[in-house]
């Protein structure tokens, strides 16, 4: 298969733009000297490699996953990837068969109480950034501001005071110069600081390339059922060093968030519920987006389908096209799994922990799409029972894939005393599935991100240092055009609106399916979530959008019903809190 066929790859103008920007190779005067062709290639090839591993040493012959070897595995990837049905996380993309060979998006660090830790820490911070890659950090070990430091008989300035350098190194990096460097804070809610890391992203200045989140305990959640109050605790010595109302600090979190954004909320208990690997230590902290919970020094590889692409069926009545999908699945997960032997890890105790569990995550995107062209829209029972369908279906052929791979290559190498050993799973990979944002690749893939619900019908996306991709949901300007409404003074009208429900020259029917953000109630936002977490190994990034007019009590009940419906954490943004966001809807100007 030539590698020279951009002509066949249908790709929209900001799936270029962005490919230029920041994925194709470049010469050294910064000129791209590779197609989206080229780089689907590349990458198809150099994950393919890994098949060498897997040749039986004693017939010669490859193993039942290679099929007919190397060259046949690296064609089936490449189909995938250029019908852009399935794409790996950008640093793959990026990355695979250059010299940096770096391919994992996620990783979580460890910070100890030691300025050694600390450090050491944000010299690895920076190489896995410098790589592509982003990372998380749970700072609930670090003793509290004036706690005392024996060594020096000072007193402790917190871990707040350590975040700042953190995030100062991330400012000064720039990730092998492709991406901006992204973190993830955590600290437990029972931590004596926990008011002040409430309270640091407040100042729009602070922080500014940190996502926050409050790490909640099961003990947190009942006290504050219960209206009492609760123990914070010194983690140098572990004991209680006060007590606060659990509703006092529910409330700080609430309307910190309903002010920001931020802090989001993680349920910890709820991870370690579910973690496959609890011999090996608790889990603490995720990577930026908060979708993969990971160990210590753990990296994850991410991977989504498109699900938009597997309909079939007259148009007059489309459906799921299982068949299609289930095989695609099945290939995204050999893939996957040949990314974690192709990696090169920054550091050695990475590598160590990522090959002994051999984590992916393979997640979709093109939801929203995908109901539309099903006609469903995404605010409807319907909506949720398709995505639940859908999510258990690619659980099982996910899994059934993984194990498929266990019997010719073997289980995960810490698969004994493991919880999944315990079921009688065995899989080659400690987690098969997670749903991310799929921010860039679903650019690239021209599709709504991940299981998000259309921004708008017409919207700014601001990516890469200030670059504004203009976006009109095709299907919507489809139907506007057979409707007879194309004109540039309604598409103005259209884009100065985060919704269309309002424009009444919009046939109902139309404005029914093509429904935004801002026209889902936050109830059917965390359900939404809620019904692809029941189906996914790791965790599920969705932001649950609120209109500029929700109350902290919307903040607060979607809080609420995330932990009681079983996500393992929640994001809430308020449309106008703050001055600068992603994605808006006005002041798009069509030609």
């Amino acid at each position: 298969m030539s590698p020279n066929r951009a002509q066949t790859i249908r790709l929209s103008a900001n799936a270029l733009t962005v490919l230029r920007r920041r994925y194709l190779a470049k010469n050294a005067s910064g000129k791209s000297v590779e197609t989206p062709a080229q780089m689907f290639r590349r990458v198809a090839d150099n994950i393919a490699e890994a098949e060498h591993l897997y040749i039986s040493s004693a017939t010669g012959r490859a193993s039942r996953t290679r099929g007919a070897g190397c060259s046949s595995a690296a064609d089936v990837f490449y189909r995938m990837m250029s019908r852009l049905e399935f794409l790996p996380n950008s640093p793959t993309l990026m990355n695979a068969g250059r010299d940096l060979q770096q391919l994992s998006a996620c990783f979580v660090l460890p910070v100890e109480d030691s300025l050694e830790s600390i450090f050491d820490t944000a010299k690895h911070q920076a190489l896995i950034h410098q790589s592509g890659g982003g990372t998380g950090f749970a700072f609930s070990h670090l003793r509290p501001k004036n706690d005392r430091v024996a060594s020096t008989s000072g007193i402790a300035s917190g871990p707040v005071s350590f975040m700042r350098i953190y995030n100062t190194a991330t400012d000064v990096i720039k990730q092998g110069g492709t991406r901006r460097g992204a973190n993830m804070g955590i600290l437990r809610v029972d931590h004596p600081d926990i008011f002040e890391f409430i309270a640091v992203k407040q100042d729009p200045k602070e922080m500014t390339n940190f996502n926050l989140s409050v790490g909640i305990t099961d003990a947190f959640m009942s006290a504050l059922e219960r209206r009492r109050d609760y123990a914070l605790v010194n983690p140098r010595t572990g004991r209680s060093v006060n007590r606060v109302r659990a509703a006092v600090v529910f409330d700080r979190i609430v309307e910190a968030a309903w002010n920001t954004g931020e802090p989001g909320v993680i349920f910890l208990d709820t991870i370690n519920a579910q973690q496959p690997t609890p011999q090996i230590g608790r889990i603490e902290a995720t990577n930026p987006c908060g979708e993969q919970p990971l160990l210590p020094y753990e990296a994850c590889t991410l991977g989504s389908i498109d699900m938009a692409r597997f309909t079939t069926g007259p148009a007059s009545a489309p459906r799921i096209d299982y068949d299609h999908m289930a095989l695609t699945i099945r290939t995204a997960v050999h893939f996957l799994d040949n990314v974690i032997d192709m990696n090169r890890y920054p550091l050695p105790e990475i590598e160590a922990i990522t090959r002994g569990n051999r984590k992916i995550g393979l997640g979709v995107m093109g939801f929203a799409d995908l109901l539309i062209k099903l006609n469903i829209p995404y605010n409807t029972d319907e909506a949720l029972v398709t995505g639940e369908r859908l999510m258990r279906f690619l659980q099982e052929q996910a899994h059934a894939a993984s194990a498929d791979l266990a019997k010719d290559r073997g289980v995960f190498p810490s698969f004994k005393g493991s919880r999944l050993e315990s079921e009688g799973q065995r899989l080659r990979n400690a987690t098969v599935t997670t749903i991310a944002p799929t921010g860039t690749i679903s650019i690239i893939a021209d599709c709504s991100p991940g299981i998000e619900p259309l921004y708008g019908v017409s919207f700014v996306r601001t990516v890469m240092d200030g670059v504004r991709l203009v976006t009109l949901h095709p299907e919507f300007l489809r139907q506007v055009r057979a409707a007879g409404l194309y004109s540039r003074r309604f598409l103005d009208r259209v884009s100065a609106n985060e919704s269309v429900q309002a424009l009444s020259e919009i046939p109902l029917d139309l404005r029914r399916l093509f429904v935004t953000a801002h026209d889902v109630t936050p109830d059917h936002h965390v359900r939404m979530q809620a019904v692809f977490q029941k189906y996914s190994d790791s965790g599920v990034s969705k932001t649950i959008n609120l209109p500029a007019t929700a109350t902290k009590a919307d903040v607060a009940s979607a809080f609420l019903l995330a932990y009681r419906l079983g996500c393992k954490g929640i994001t809430v943004f308020r449309t106008g809190s703050r001055e600068k966001q992603v994605l808006s809807c006005a002041n798009v100007q069509y030609c």
